[in-house]
């Protein structure tokens, strides 16, 4: 069984200790493939396409490196992590408002706000 297949069944296993969804069945389904076909890949008789290997890292959250065997860091690199969280941000409908809307507010408003958000983070 090569690199690939061990860590995808490793990681899968291990987060279905805390999420029992996380079956093969679960993950083939969350990233759009016949269960056999994500079977397959842990078996190490099918190797996944990049766009395929790239949505199982996310819903994994490790890195590609990671599933290749190319580093034994789990998880995503700085940059990944930059980009995981900005889009988590962009997707957000409650933050997406504060953006729309900020560039339109007035500077004093802005201003009060980066002072409210001084002060909250330094709270926790």
């Amino acid at each position: 069984m090569d690199i690939l297949a061990q860590r995808l069944k490793k990681v899968r296993e291990n987060i279905k200790k805390s999420k029992p969804e996380y079956t093969q069945s679960f993950v083939a389904k969350e990233i759009g493939v016949a269960r056999t076909t994500y079977t397959a890949y842990e078996n190490g008789t099918k190797m996944p396409p990049i766009d395929t290997l790239s949505s199982i890292a996310k819903l994994f959250d490790v890195s590609i490196d990671y599933l290749l065997g190319r580093t034994e860091k789990q998880g995503l690199a700085p940059q990944e992590a930059e980009d995981a969280d900005f889009q988590a941000f962009a997707n957000s409908p409650e933050l997406q408002k504060f953006y729309k809307e900020l560039p339109y507010s007035k500077e004093e408003a802005v201003k009060r706000l980066r002072d409210i958000w001084e002060i909250l983070k330094h709270e926790t």
